[in-house]
């Protein structure tokens, strides 16, 4: 898919994708610490995952954005979409917002962009995970 094509879809395929793409890179770097108990592995990728920690997340790429991701993320902060029971308005919204841009930025082909971002939030949260 070319890059203008990816700008067309709405806000919310993208953070449908995103969500995806988001949950990928996070089990993967929890596989990439070693064999444990499945539950564990759950319960850590839930932390990392959840509305609440994506919405953390999303300080951790402040300043680090293009004009280009930046319009991404704030069309898919800004859409208006049913929020869960369980989420805070205000951290679902940031969350959706982080979503699209890793939806853009995986349908766009732009995998080394969505590694570098990836990588600032996972350093900085990290250190404030509970293992």
């Amino acid at each position: 898919m070319e890059r203008s094509d990816a700008k067309q879809l709405s806000p919310l395929t993208l953070a449908f994708l995103g969500d995806a793409v988001f949950e990928l890179r996070v089990r993967e770097k929890l596989a990439a610490l070693g064999s444990m108990p499945v539950q564990q592995l759950h319960k850590r990728a839930v932390s990392y995952v959840c509305a609440r920690a994506q919405a953390d997340a999303v300080a951790n790429l402040d300043g680090l954005l293009t004009d280009e991701e930046l319009a991404v993320f704030k069309r898919g902060r800004n859409t208006h979409s049913h929020v869960p029971k369980n989420a805070n308005t205000a951290d679902y919204r940031l969350a959706t917002g982080l979503e699209a841009l890793f939806g853009f930025l995986h349908i766009a082909g732009e995998f080394d962009r969505e590694a570098e971002l990836f990588e600032c939030i996972w350093q900085d949260s990290e250190s404030g995970i509970d293992n």
